[in-house]
């Protein structure tokens, strides 16, 4: 009877794990970088959901936040939850646009992360994947911990089957009116491959 009983015990714990973190479980793939889930920088839950990526993107596109930097994870942290609060209260938007946010301090957050559709580039949503740097990129290039957190979130997206194998990588105003991803962003991803 005891035997039963733990068996019980431990079975429930392990359902309410599974059950409580699903999305902690779905971003960390192979060969990713350490990302630092929703739940892990306080996120607000969404508003309501756009639903999940049709198939599989063939775009990846890039961003910057044109607001100030951030150097450890307490600092990336409050500027994640400001765009988040921005996208929702000021654009009356479900949830922060992006797909992931990387920070200088070398950290990826999860946005909307691989599946949901987000709203981070007109018409190109359902069709793409967005990584937006934190930080103004017109006068300078994002510092080699944010750039390798990049590069190896393509990387990872690429061998996880979460873009297209012939995805095409792209800055923000190939494809809008827009100064994103800054200048200096740009033309850095401009010699990386798939651009």
């Amino acid at each position: 009877m005891r035997f039963i009983f733990a068996f019980v015990v431990f079975a429930d714990l392990c359902i309410s794990r599974a059950l409580a973190s699903p999305a902690s479980r779905a971003v960390q793939l192979p060969g990713c970088p350490p990302i630092v889930t929703r739940h892990d920088w306080g996120a607000r839950a969404p508003t309501s959901s756009i639903g999940r990526l049709p198939s599989t993107p063939k775009y990846m596109f890039i961003h910057h936040g044109a607001s100030g930097f951030c150097h450890t994870k307490a600092e990336c942290t409050h500027v994640v939850k400001s765009y988040q609060n921005y996208h929702m209260d000021g654009h009356g938007w479900s949830d922060i646009g992006y797909s992931f946010v990387v920070g200088e301090d070398g950290n990826v957050y999860e946005a909307r992360g691989w599946d949901e559709i987000g709203a981070h580039t007109l018409n190109y949503n359902s069709v793409g994947l967005a990584i937006c740097v934190i930080g103004d990129f017109t006068h300078r290039v994002p510092n080699d911990a944010a750039l390798n957190a990049v590069k190896q979130l393509i990387k990872c997206a690429h061998d996880n089957h979460k873009i297209t194998a012939t995805y095409t990588l792209r800055g923000h105003r190939d494809v809008g009116q827009t100064a994103c991803p800054g200048d200096k962003l740009y033309e850095l991803i401009k010699t990386w491959p798939h651009y």
